[in-house]
């Protein structure tokens, strides 16, 4: 293994770096872009520098490997990817404002409601079938509504 190691030439580097950006392509998240960054500078180092030994090899990938993971989600921390639909995977928060019409009662604070082809469980004040209800926010699948006046 040890041979193997102290053969390694600068491509050997760059076809990792492009082996996990094709990986980035089919795995969620943005993680082996980073790492397949830090393997491309440790081939463009090795290019500059023939004569690094494998070692110093391994610790440079290793350390700009977690450098530009951390970097980067230090980049995106601050810089949010914006969406036209910040509410695609919170099911629950797409019904906040919207008005539904009880097909059971809210009983002791609890009840049910039906949302499309889902039956959400809702807490509110106790409110008789028929009557109206706006969604004002959502705890974790419970649905809070408040009556509609009319």
């Amino acid at each position: 293994m040890e041979a193997l190691l102290q053969q390694l030439q600068y491509w050997h580097w760059w076809v990792l770096a492009l082996l996990l950006l094709i990986l980035e392509v089919f795995a969620p998240g943005v993680v082996f872009l980073w790492i397949g960054l830090a393997a491309g500078a440790v081939g463009l180092l090795l290019y500059l520098v023939p004569t690094l030994d494998w070692q110093t090899q391994l610790l440079a990938f290793a350390l700009l490997g977690l450098a530009s993971v951390a970097l980067g989600r230090w980049w995106f921390t601050r810089n949010p990817i914006q969406t036209d639909e910040p509410q695609l995977n919170r099911r629950g928060e797409q019904y906040v404002g919207r008005v539904f019409t009880l097909d059971e009662p809210i009983v002791n604070g609890v009840g049910k409601v039906r949302v499309d082809d889902t039956t959400w469980k809702i807490e509110g004040t106790d409110l008789p079938a028929g009557s109206k209800v706006r969604v004002v926010a959502v705890d974790g699948v419970v649905l809070r509504v408040e009556a509609v006046s009319t």
